[in-house]
């Protein structure tokens, strides 16, 4: 499977809300529509400028500066960053994401979201605050052995923080929404494993302004500001790769696989992919 352009907004009639299908007992997973897992309106989407025509929401004459207040945490970057705002369905199929503005949509595979991770925006006026976000990595490209045969896209989603997203409705206790979008994004994910089943790393956010953690014995990824690669590649997701990776939250608590670290929820996600 691969990325799908779309021009017609997506409906929540376009799916099953996972309330409701959690009550069925469907002959097969894959039958009917597809399930939706989460779902929010106004959420911001960052990339940089230089991969923005890789993805049809973020066209060149369409696409404005980040603004605030998230935007106060890209100050010390020196590439320049570009932003949509864009409707998003975490749905059992592929993450859909439509851009109203202008009047187009992506729906995206699971196989091609070769990282995703809850990554914390640090203000460089006030370190402490915090706006967290999800991280994505894409491969547009089935690639090859070399770094360079993979045509990578990094997105960034940053959920509003005013309106209330749809969520399962035992989802238990209120979580931030950065920590919901990003379960939505690891239990689906596991629902499409890869075939591939690569378990390599591929990450370059070289960046201030950014943290991810990653769990196990920690060792310092290099290239990567802030982040840290677990050892002996364990992590208990299913899905894609073997490992787990995750954030802190806004007050800095370490999310990790095994629910420890706060109450702000626990997530897998998925590892990069080589050939």
């Amino acid at each position: 499977m691969s990325l799908q352009t779309v021009r017609t907004p997506f409906a929540l009639s376009d799916y099953i809300p996972l309330s409701e299908h959690q009550q069925q007992t469907p002959q097969s997973f894959y039958d009917g529509k597809p399930v939706l897992h989460y779902h929010t309106t106004g959420a911001k989407a960052w990339i940089p400028k230089s991969q923005q025509s890789k993805l049809p929401i973020f066209p060149a004459d369409a696409s404005s500066a980040p603004t605030l207040p998230e935007s106060s945490a890209l100050d010390r970057q020196t590439e320049e960053t570009v932003e949509q705002i864009v409707d998003v369905f975490v749905n059992s199929r592929n993450l859909s994401l439509f851009s109203p503005s202008t009047e187009s949509g992506v729906s995206i595979p699971y196989q091609q979201i070769s990282i995703h991770a809850i990554k914390t925006l640090h203000t460089t006026s006030n370190p402490a605050q915090t706006f967290p976000s999800v991280y994505l990595q894409l491969e547009l490209s089935s690639g090859g052995a070399a770094d360079d045969d993979f045509d990578t896209v990094e997105l960034t989603l940053i959920p509003p923080q005013s309106q209330p997203p749809t969520v399962a409705e035992d989802a238990g206790p209120p979580k931030r929404p950065a920590v919901d979008l990003f379960e939505a994004i690891s239990d689906c994910s596991n629902l499409n494993p890869d075939p591939l089943g690569g378990e390599d790393w591929d990450a370059d956010d070289s960046e201030r302004g950014a943290e991810i953690i990653f769990e196990g014995d920690q060792q310092a990824l290099e290239g990567f500001s802030g982040a840290f690669a677990g050892g002996g590649g364990g992590g208990g997701g299913g899905g894609g790769g073997g490992g787990g990776v995750h954030g802190r939250d806004e007050e800095g608590v370490e999310l990790n696989g095994n629910g420890e670290g706060g109450e702000e929820g626990e997530g897998e996600a998925k590892r990069a992919r080589k050939e």
